[in-house]
């Protein structure tokens, strides 16, 4: 479980292909400090396990983790390379401040940034979404974007064919997230809120009139 609140960008270091997985080597000093064989850290808003831990030629800690077929289908971890900049969060502990939101890491889709605002002192970005997604998001809802726990802004009506929704960035969620680098095109790793996801499938059991 996670808060969505990012610890520090790390960069991927190694990519070494496993049929249809992948076993990532991301440098992370702090998510790497006090990590130990089978902790969870949140790659980007993926959940991953750690199966070994290292450094790197100049002296960062790092940790290797095997991403299987399904999390690459469903997530941007499949389009990363050598160099490529990730969102790092360690596992919660029963004693953190919540000051995020209940993040499982367990990412539905990805959605495509449209358009990008800049304000006086904050960034809006709108996003693409599905329409199998567009359900689980409310305005002023909670939605996690490659790991960052943030408040949806603005959403697109029901009724409009083309699904999208907004959140806005201060300038510390732009410095000290990979989103403040996005540009329209890009993609990011969406989780959509764990209560939407069950009253889904709840009412997806509900008699029909």
């Amino acid at each position: 479980m996670f808060t969505g609140l990012i610890e520090e960008i790390g960069e991927i270091v190694a990519i070494e292909p496993l049929g249809d997985s992948l076993r990532l080597t991301v440098a992370g000093p702090l998510v790497t400090s006090d990590a130990t064989h089978g902790a969870s850290i949140a790659v980007s808003g993926v959940c991953l396990t750690v199966i070994e831990q290292g450094a790197d030629e100049t002296g960062r800690g790092t940790f290797s983790a095997d991403v299987m077929a399904q999390s690459i289908k469903m997530s941007t971890l499949g389009d990363l390379s050598v160099g490529s900049k990730v969102n790092l969060e360690r596992a919660a502990r029963l004693d953190t401040r919540l000051g995020g939101h209940i993040v499982q890491g367990h990412v539905d889709g990805t959605a495509t940034l449209l358009t990008v605002a800049d304000g006086d002192a904050w960034r809006t970005l709108r996003f693409a979404l599905s329409r199998d997604l567009a359900p689980l998001l409310v305005d002023k809802g909670s939605v996690t974007l490659s790991g960052t726990s943030l408040t949806v802004s603005a959403i697109s009506p029901a009724a409009e064919t083309e699904q999208w929704f907004e959140v806005s960035l201060i300038p510390e969620t732009l410095e000290a997230t990979t989103l403040g680098a996005l540009s329209p095109g890009d993609r990011v790793n969406v989780e959509t809120d764990l209560i939407a996801r069950h009253v889904e499938r709840m009412l997806s059991f509900t008699p029909q009139a």
